[in-house]
């Protein structure tokens, strides 16, 4: 059997999935597709792709089975009643949940027979299949690099091993940095509005710096993996204190919680007898919530 003899089945037609089965049938795959609600699937089947009217079509459909859903919920939702359909088939669900729910899932494939592989789409839809997007991936081994050469073409394929929640605890370990990285440039962006700043303005500005603010990754993690926070070269808890930060907020009428956050996680090292020490500290404070 070719590569391009697997038959693939796509569950969720979303933008995500739409854009994943868009990749494959341009690749000159054998797809079919399958969305709860109807209309999304016209556009694929214009493409080449075929449209099934049930889940379980799909899933009859293909070797490799994609699913691409709301949730955990959703694919649970689907799948369940599916298992006899599933057994000896492949399954790479890439619908965000929680490593626990990748773990649990992986034990219910075992069960039923399935291959199992987890994935972390680390991109958006219009990404896909292009410089820059990556996925990472969990589980079966023997899944991965059966069908590595498919995978790859969503965007670089990253295998974490036989633990099927360690995709989504790095996809999820990255987002976080993502999402909080975007709320602090929101919080600025609206401590300038008042002064006529636009965010388009501020953006120029905000975003060579907080490039260039990332290369301090390293020096962050060799201090954290070793443990010592007080090496030389560090800037200490007490001179990182951002209670003049929160107090400018305040006077521009914007929130504080953003800042304030981070004040919260300093201030707890501080009064623990630790403000001498390196600003990485504060990774304590988060592994150990007061």
């Amino acid at each position: 059997m070719t590569n391009h003899d697997i038959q693939v089945s796509v569950l969720g037609l979303g933008e995500m999935g739409g854009a994943l089965a868009a990749a494959l049938v341009a690749a000159g795959h054998p797809v079919t597709v399958w969305n709860r609600s109807p209309g999304k699937a016209d556009r694929l089947v214009a493409q080449g792709a075929r449209a099934a009217a049930t889940a379980g079509d799909a899933v009859r459909a293909g070797q490799l089975v994609i699913v691409c859903l709301l949730g955990d919920a959703s694919v649970r939702e689907v799948l369940e009643p599916l298992a006899g359909e599933l057994a000896g088939r492949t399954l790479v669900n890439v619908t965000t949940t929680t490593p626990a729910q990748s773990r649990e899932m992986a034990v219910w494939a075992e069960r039923a027979g399935v291959a199992y592989l987890d994935g972390g789409i680390m991109a958006v839809p219009p990404m896909i299949g292009r410089p820059g997007s990556s996925v990472l991936y969990s589980g079966s081994a023997d899944a991965f690099r059966e069908h590595k050469h498919l995978l790859d073409l969503w965007g670089s394929s990253t295998y974490f091993g036989a633990d099927a929640g360690l995709a989504s605890l790095y996809d999820l370990a990255l987002l976080s940095g993502m999402y909080v990285m975007f709320a602090g440039f929101m919080h600025g962006a609206a401590m300038v509005a008042p002064a006529g700043v636009t965010a388009r303005e501020f953006a120029g500005m905000a975003a060579p710096w907080l490039t260039a603010m990332t290369g301090g990754f390293e020096g962050f993690a060799a201090v954290i993996d070793g443990g010592d926070y007080t090496v030389p070269g560090q800037q200490s808890l007490e001179f990182s204190d951002l209670s003049h930060l929160v107090a400018a907020s305040a006077e521009q009428g914007v929130s504080t919680e953003v800042v304030a956050m981070v004040q919260k996680l300093v201030q707890r090292q501080i009064d623990a007898g630790h403000g001498k020490e390196g600003f990485a500290r504060i990774i304590e404070s988060i592994r150990r919530p007061a």
